[in-house]
């Protein structure tokens, strides 16, 4: 009877559909532990996670059946066996699936039973679940093999304690959220508790569109105990030691990496979602406006420390209303990080304009039209620039503004990315003042603070006409903030909101602009998810809604 297992957990990175990327990955892991009984991958480390509708290609399972036949071809060696994640069509039914592959062959396939359907995840649209999985004999020892989503409730987990199994290896594709590392620790705490059997929880690292995934896998034995903590945010492959006591399997003690506190955790998923977009998209690097206020700031800083300053290039626009603390304030922001900076006045395009509908607008007063046409302006101009040089465009919003609508669509909104769409103005602010504090363990910028106080101090504004300020037409952000979160990520109703103590017409106004701005998100460019609802994969509202709750 085996009394010890020597299992490696290989928290990768993966590129979806990038199958040969992903093989020379798994091998990789494989020959620099020649030596391990078994190496868990994260869920379906072969194609990448989510491979969203990438699986209705033929083509692709095809190849994915075969590639995952020439790695069951390399355990012939009698080397370490592997358990890596795919996906498997059979009679018709297409299936996430995780394989074992030992002695030269695939020794067992387990399918996943529970498949998400919320949130970032619509699984139940490709895949067919799987029956309630059996366990694994491997040497001897029987290995109950969930596949993540199979672990948030009870039933696998009791079924597999029934059939027999000894310990769980679990692979995940986890995105990052706030506050999910207490989450799947209280997950997982109660599998544990539940079966009494101890849990190595696997997830990836690494952005994919929308979602970035912070790896921060970890394993739990029968006692509750943390016995190995892998790090969050960069690759890390650990290998594990479990011996057979008279109590079941324990797990050694292993390495335990320190996760990033709040705001730390909010800044590295921005710039790994971005560096991760940029370089596998094969972007040389990024070209944003720099207006001198906070969230281009923060957006600059975060490409410098995803990408390095020679691939950050910032372009200030400045009109007539541009104040000259707003010149003053993005000079010193990209002397901080070092970074370039173009100065290109769009003064004469907006005289052109002004000529070019003078006879059309004659008789009206300027209003909101004149404003816009400045923000189409710099995007227009943005975008040449990133056309001509190849760089993307980084926008520069924030969540607050894309929820009321207070952006302007192929203006400020054009562009291939933006950092900050998921993040309140209020986690702006948090995340810059500690930014400007600390640097982060896999930022490549500048060690000290980013940008000037006052880029953080001032009272936002647009500029985009005489003394504008955000307070002319938005409620304080300490006021508006919570109030989106309630609409937004809560689906409160107004009068609930309003219970809260906030003022029931401006609540109800707040709501009225949420859904006016619907077809303006729906162009925006994509960003990375940080909280519970992001604006994209997590919340899909009709552009016709005729709905309200006041």
């Amino acid at each position: 009877m085996t009394q010890q297992l020597n299992i490696v957990l290989a928290q990768l990175s993966q590129r979806v559909g990038d199958l040969a990327a992903n093989v020379e990955a798994i091998r990789n892991v494989r020959r620099a532990h020649a030596g391990a009984d078994l190496i868990l991958y994260p869920e379906m480390q072969l194609i990448g996670y989510p491979p969203e509708d990438l699986v209705m290609k033929p083509a692709l399972i095809a190849r994915a059946e075969r590639m995952m036949d020439e790695l069951a071809q390399d355990t012939a060696d009698g080397g370490p066996a592997m358990l890596v994640g795919s996906v498997m069509m059979d009679e018709g039914r297409l299936h996430n699936i995780l394989c074992l592959l030992d002695g030269s062959k695939i020794a067992a396939i387990r399918i996943k039973h529970q498949l998400p359907n919320y949130g970032t995840f619509d699984e139940k649209r490709l895949f067919e679940p799987g029956p309630l999985p059996e366990p694994v004999e491997f040497r001897g020892v029987k290995l109950g093999l969930p596949i993540c989503e199979d672990i948030w409730t009870p039933s696998v987990i009791d079924h597999l304690r029934q059939q027999g199994a000894e310990l769980l290896l679990v692979p995940n594709g986890s995105p990052y959220e706030i506050d999910k590392d207490d989450l799947r620790r209280e997950l997982v705490a109660d599998r544990v508790r539940e079966s009494g059997l101890p849990l190595a929880y696997l997830n990836r690292v690494g952005g994919q569109d929308e979602v970035v995934f912070d790896g921060s896998s970890f394993i739990t034995n029968k006692d509750g105990s943390i016995a190995v903590q892998l790090p969050d945010w960069e690759e890390a492959v650990v290998a594990t030691n479990w011996q057979r006591t008279t109590d079941g399997w324990v797990c050694n003690p292993g390495p335990v990496a320190k996760l990033d506190p709040a705001p730390a955790d909010i800044y590295h998923a921005m710039m790994i979602g971005l560096r991760d977009y940029v370089n596998v998209n094969r972007f040389p690097g990024v070209v944003l406006g720099l207006s001198g206020g906070i969230d281009s700031a923060l957006s600059a800083a975060v490409a410098v420390d995803a990408l390095g300053a020679d691939r950050v290039w910032c372009v200030m626009l400045p009109s007539r209303f541009t104040s000259q603390e707003s010149l003053d304030d993005a000079a010193e922001c990209a002397r901080l990080l070092g970074c370039r900076l173009d100065n290109v006045p769009i003064e004469p395009a907006v005289q052109a304009f002004g000529q070019m509908l003078g006879d059309i607008f004659a008789g009206k007063n300027p209003d909101l039209t004149e404003e816009n046409i400045q923000s189409r302006i710099r995007g227009v101009t943005l975008m040449a620039m990133s056309n001509k040089f190849g760089h993307m465009l980084l926008t520069t919003g924030n969540k607050s503004e894309m929820s009321v609508g207070y952006a302007t669509i192929y203006g400020d909104m054009a562009g291939g990315y933006n950092v900050l769409k998921d993040a309140y103005k209020l986690t702006v602010f948090d995340v810059c003042r500690w930014r400007n504090v600390h640097k982060p363990r896999l930022g490549l910028g500048p060690d000290g603070p980013v940008m000037p106080d006052s880029v953080i101090t001032k009272p936002p504004s647009a500029e985009l006409r005489p003394d504008q300020k955000d307070a002319d037409s938005l409620p304080p952000y300490e006021v508006l903030d919570p109030v989106l979160h309630a609409l937004v990520e809560e689906e409160l109703s107004v009068d609930e909101v309003a219970a809260r103590g906030f003022d029931r017409e401006m609540v109800a106004r707040m709501e009225r602009l949420l859904c006016l701005a619907e077809y303006k998100r729906r162009q925006a460019p994509p960003g990375v998810k940080l909280g519970r609802r992001n604006f994209g994969r997590d919340r899909r509202y009709p552009i016709t809604n005729g709905f309200r709750t006041a």
